[in-house]
């Protein structure tokens, strides 16, 4: 009981201290869009030929675009704390609405690009280290080495035109088809046929950052001291490296993984324009062009407080790993 009382204060506590983050993150990303030329009212008079100036200061009345910046930002926090990121003038829709319809593909793709990157990265970075100088771990090193510097674009083309147009073996777009209306056990596996392609393209990447970062970690930990005395103590090199290097090596990966959320958010935007994912990626890509403030804003401030999220997470995950590391 007492363990559970000191995780939900530290919880607490770090949800308390995610706060004042949160709102440097929101202001800062306010202030930034702010310096990006033309506003809603420019877009839509392009999109209509021509507009009149009577037109435009109605369109920037009805946005709110006629207050100077430190009143927007201002009512911008303001709408924050209750909960409200404001309307989307693109979508006719409130934008808690469409980030939410937005946000299931979205997680769907990250869970399962990290699931996959972080465990068989793992498992790649401990095999190599067990086989450190052999041709095992040439081969993983060369391959991680391929996979980190390709474009992650490249990747998704050439799996699209390999396996979606040549071999027609996967759906080379979307998430689901539509038109079948498939319910239940069938939509799951169309969705996962639909998912293997891009989580793959996402994943090639972050898998060769883990496994060096795991093999680095592991060959690291056999220098330690308690792996020493465990040798010493006549235990094999299977139990030494499964029993008391694997839980220390991998905690560099789980850090790791935690602060790779943002920049697997930024990944997911080029891979979802690449296999046209319907999630936030795509969206932010789309709504950046055009020029919706608050949707914009909206996915920000969300992402933000996915990788804090994340991140609590990851140190609750370190307490389980590590007995050693105790909430305070």
């Amino acid at each position: 009981m007492l363990f559970l009382t000191k995780r939900l204060r530290y919880i607490l506590r770090r949800l308390f201290q995610a706060i004042p983050v949160l709102l440097g993150i929101a202001i800062v990303n306010f202030l930034l869009l702010q310096l990006a030329p033309g506003d809603a009212a420019d877009v839509l008079a392009g999109e209509s030929g021509s507009a009149t100036p009577e037109y435009m200061e109605m369109l920037r009345r009805n946005f709110g675009l006629d207050k100077s910046i430190p009143e927007q930002l201002f009512i911008y926090i303001k709408n924050l704390f209750s909960f409200d990121l404001g309307f989307s003038f693109r979508h006719n829709m409130d934008v808690l609405d469409i980030i939410l319809d937005r946000l299931g593909p979205t997680l769907l793709l990250m869970s399962t690009t990290l699931f996959l990157s972080v465990g068989i990265g793992i498992l790649l970075g401990l095999f190599a280290a067990m086989h450190v100088n052999h041709w095992q771990d040439s081969l993983i090193s060369i391959l991680a080495i391929i996979s980190y510097a390709t474009p992650l674009f490249w990747v998704g083309l050439m799996l699209m035109v390999i396996f979606s147009i040549h071999l027609d073996w996967f759906p080379a777009t979307g998430m689901e088809d539509i038109i079948k209306f498939y319910t239940g056990w069938e939509r799951f596996l169309d969705i996962a046929h639909h998912l293997i392609l891009p989580s793959i393209t996402l994943s090639l990447f972050y898998l060769a950052l883990y496994t060096r970062l795991m093999r680095a970690s592991v060959l690291e930990q056999h220098g330690m001291d308690y792996v020493v005395t465990a040798r010493a103590k006549g235990a094999s090199e299977n139990r030494v490296t499964f029993k008391h290097v694997l839980r220390n090596a991998i905690l560099p990966v789980i850090t790791m993984a935690g602060f790779q959320v943002g920049a697997l958010l930024g990944g997911s935007v080029v891979v979802e324009a690449v296999f046209g994912w319907p999630g936030l990626g795509q969206l932010a890509f789309q709504t950046l062009f055009a020029r919706d403030i608050n949707l914009l804003l909206g996915i920000f401030f969300l992402s933000a407080c996915l990788v804090v999220v994340i991140n609590l997470l990851v140190d609750l995950i370190y307490t389980f790993l590590d007995p050693r590391i105790e909430l305070d």
